[in-house]
């Protein structure tokens, strides 16, 4: 059974930094693609970042020079490195491998 667990989100003031977590089991995560989303209040879900199996990186415009993906392979995990947020990137996140979806982490930008 697979499983993605996010954890990281919270609260945070803006220009502030959060590091988020995608843990996996069941599916091994250096042969996928990984990829991050986030949804707002009343928007659709939006792409944000992604690594490939074979490490190219992509990042939606909205998170260019602000957000970093990276992956562990060895801990079957991959991170998302949230810096100089802005209360639009206030959102849940999600982690998603092929089919599968984490149950997301809440990230919050507010003064």
């Amino acid at each position: 059974q697979v499983q993605l667990v996010e954890s990281g989100g919270g609260l945070v003031q803006p220009g502030g930094s959060l590091r988020l977590s995608c843990a996996a089991s069941g599916i091994i995560f250096s042969i996928n693609d990984i990829n991050w989303y986030r949804q707002a209040p009343g928007k659709q879900r939006e792409l944000v970042a992604g690594i490939t199996r074979g490490g190219t990186i992509n990042y939606a415009d909205s998170v260019k020079g602000r957000f970093t993906v990276s992956r562990d392979n060895a801990k079957n995990t991959v991170y998302l490195q949230m810096n100089s947020l802005k209360p639009e990137d206030t959102a849940v996140y999600y982690c998603h491998v092929f089919i599968y979806w984490g149950q997301g982490t809440q990230v919050t930008v507010s003064s």
